[in-house]
């Protein structure tokens, strides 16, 4: 596995700090500017080997990634053995398990994404979740980008916030709704014609559900939300991207 992009490398040179065998992971570098030797350095302290490389070469690396992730900028990290093949992280949680931990009083938002199947959206969103202070985000096993672990679109876009904030991958997304509302949550759904989020008098312990930019929520999920929240606009077109209309709703939240 190759990552590029400094946040995600960074954030995993972070993530490898304190662990006595960081030898499947490794740094290959062309360019010796201020953020290169900043990850260098970071990366001599958790006992991550760097070699210099040409430019040439560190294309080659990164020639089968997705288009997006092939400005490597002058450095890589390659990940193998089981540094590579290795799913789960320490941020993805056991949902029930979480539930149970967060089921009495206290501030707690939850985001569910329903059939969001673009990493870069889950990418997005996971960033705005680190930033404004969401507990945990619920993805479907099926029908979503629920590769959080491995997929580097994902890692790149969150800035490396696919590294921290608590991932819960569930079968069944009603499911987890009522599970949350059992244990105090109130669910707020976005979509177009709910009540103007600005004015909402939004619950300590919220489940914020975003669904697919072409589908919306499911209706057997959108049953289930206590509250339809929209964001009021004045533009052209009919609607934000998925990440936006999340990073507004998350700060709105986060303000309350």
């Amino acid at each position: 596995m190759v990552i590029t992009g400094f946040h995600s490398i960074e954030e995993k040179i972070r993530a490898a700090k304190g662990k006595d065998n960081n030898t499947g992971l490794k740094l290959y570098f062309s360019k010796l500017g201020p953020r290169v030797k900043k990850i260098l350095a970071a990366a001599k302290e958790a006992g991550i080997t760097a070699e210099q490389a040409k430019d040439a070469e560190l294309d080659k690396m990164v020639s089968e990634l997705d288009e997006s992730l092939r400005d490597h900028r002058g450095i890589v990290m390659e990940i193998s053995g089981e540094a590579g093949s290795q799913k789960k992280t320490a941020n993805i949680v056991d949902f029930d398990a979480w539930v149970k931990t967060h089921s009495g009083e206290g501030r707690s938002t939850v985001v569910i994404l329903d059939c969001v199947t673009d990493p870069h959206n889950v990418g997005a969103i996971l960033r705005s979740c680190d930033q404004f202070g969401a507990s945990l985000v619920v993805i479907p096993e099926h029908n979503s980008a629920s590769d959080i672990a491995g997929n580097e679109v994902i890692g790149r876009t969150s800035a490396g916030a696919s590294a921290w904030v608590p991932v819960a991958i569930v079968n069944n997304l009603v499911r987890a709704a009522e599970q949350l509302k059992a244990a105090g949550f109130w669910v707020y759904g976005a979509d177009a014609g709910g009540e103007n989020c600005t004015k909402v008098d939004f619950a300590e312990k919220s489940v914020l559900v975003m669904g697919s930019e072409g589908t919306g929520i499911s209706q057997l999920l959108e049953k289930q939300c206590d509250t339809i929240v929209s964001i009021p606009t004045c533009g052209k077109i009919d609607s934000l991207n998925v990440s936006v209309a999340a990073g507004v709703l998350l700060y709105e939240l986060c303000m309350r």
